[in-house]
């Protein structure tokens, strides 16, 4: 019962996930396919990752990869930083454009958040805390090894 309630709502928030995303592609010049909006949505979730992590994420070669981002940077949506120390690794992070694109505040989160607060208690609401936090740190355990 709790696995299927999970699944329920894993499903709906990628699919509300997956509605902003594909609602913010445009047909013009200057803006992102879905394959960039993907990697650019990535390469937020990642923070600033190498392109090497970038490339380990997602299951594709470094050239790949590279290229990826070369047309992302072109774009305007992510900048590339090369490390002080070494020379030959090189960060990615998303810009300003990436940010007026994307719009990180979601109305349907907002939603949800007004809902929780109204049906729950605080202490119910600090238990669902818990239960998220453990969550996301068993993937970012997941995710070291």
């Amino acid at each position: 019962m709790l696995r299927d309630s999970f699944v329920k709502f894993y499903k709906r928030l990628r699919l509300m996930h997956y509605r902003e995303l594909f609602g913010r592609i445009r047909e013009k010049d200057g803006s992102l396919s879905a394959t960039e909006a993907f990697a650019v949505d990535v390469i937020y979730l990642l923070g600033s990752p190498t392109l090497t992590q970038f490339a380990e994420t997602l299951g594709v070669s470094q050239p790949n990869a590279t290229y990826k981002v070369n047309n992302l940077v072109a774009k305007g949506y992510v900048r590339k930083t090369v490390s002080d120390g070494d020379k030959r690794e090189c960060r990615v992070t998303v810009s300003d454009k990436f940010f007026k694109y994307y719009d990180t505040h979601s109305g349907f989160l907002d939603s949800v958040m007004a809902l929780l607060e109204e049906k729950f208690t605080q202490e119910e609401l600090g238990t669902f805390e818990a239960v998220l936090d453990a969550i996301s740190s068993i993937r970012q355990s997941a995710e070291a090894q």
